[in-house]
Formats: structure tokens, sequence, C-alpha cells
């Protein structure tokens, strides 16, 4: 809804504050009214809470116009990280580890989160071969990236599907 102003403001006195910021002290609503009125301005309500309620004296429209403007602009300069993410199995050759991580880079290099999961296809497979598999390939992961992501965080033991999330290092 918003502020309230000019004859909304039912407040029998009020601090008043002119555009540049001079404090006229308190007066009378009417008194207000007819000084804001006589600069061609709105009287809008900046603390309705205070005893007397502060006033200032605005052209409420350009104020509104300028909010907009300042937030649209702040929405603009934003970046919205996004989470990436790649799948590789856990005894993956050299070179196949070596095109997933230039996939990686450039996810990394875009100021995305990655997010790295490791594909298993039933646990027989992966016990039969090692348990130190997927710890180990994520190891020799961090250390393809050292110096250009680190490490935010890992998936729990009980999970069933595991992952590391890496993060670029900021300049």
């Amino acid at each position: 809804m918003g502020p309230r102003m000019n004859n909304r403001i039912f407040a029998k006195s009020v601090q008043v504050i002119t555009a540049d910021g001079k404090n006229l002290g308190v007066m009378p609503t009417a008194q207000a009214l007819q000084i804001a009125a006589d600069d061609g301005l709105d009287l809008v309500e900046i603390n309705a809470n205070n005893t007397p309620p502060i006033v200032k004296i605005m052209d409420y429209g350009k104020f509104k116009y300028e909010q907009k403007k300042r937030a649209s602009e702040a929405r603009k300069n934003q970046k919205t990280i996004e989470l990436k993410e790649v799948w590789v199995k856990p005894f993956i050759e050299e070179n196949d580890l070596n095109i997933k991580m230039k996939k990686v880079f450039e996810f990394l290099d875009n100021g995305n989160k990655v997010k790295i999961a490791v594909m298993t296809h039933g646990n027989k497979k992966v016990l039969a071969r090692g348990k130190d598999a997927i710890p180990e390939l994520f190891a020799r992961i961090l250390e393809i990236v050292n110096g250009r992501a680190t490490l935010e965080s890992k998936s729990k033991p009980d999970e069933r599907t595991k992952s590391i999330i890496i993060a670029p290092v900021k300049q």
C-alpha cells in the first residue's frame, strides 16, 4: 500500500523535514500540508510510529520512480550462481577424466558451483575392486582443480550417491 501522504495523514501535529533534508520541527499537519502544496510537492509520512509522526516534503512520484530504478539496477548487477552437475564412474580412465574436468573448468570459469557425482551400478562392483575407489577418485579430482576451486561439501557416508560440491575460488 505504501506510506500515507497528504490528506491521509491523520495526526494533529507532525515533525517536518524539507525536500533538501532540513528539519522544520513540529507543526500542525494543516500547516505542513500548506508548505508542501506551496512548493508543489507531497507530504509523505516517513515514520508513523514516532510521536509526533515524521513526514517529509517530496515529489512522491519521482521518489517511487527512482526507487524502482535502483531496484532494477540492483537486479541487473546481481549474479545468480547455478549448481552444475557432472557424473563420473568410480573407475574412470585418465583421458575420460580429463574430458570431464574440461567441462568442470568451463562451469567454474562461468562462476558456477559444480557437483561431481559418482555413478555406481550396484555396490558389488565397487566393493569387489576396492572400497577406497571413490575417495581416491575425489582426491584425484581435488588435486586437479587445486587453486581454481575449493571443496565446499561432501556427501555423507550413508548416502547412496557419493558426491562433492566444488566452488570457484574468488579472485
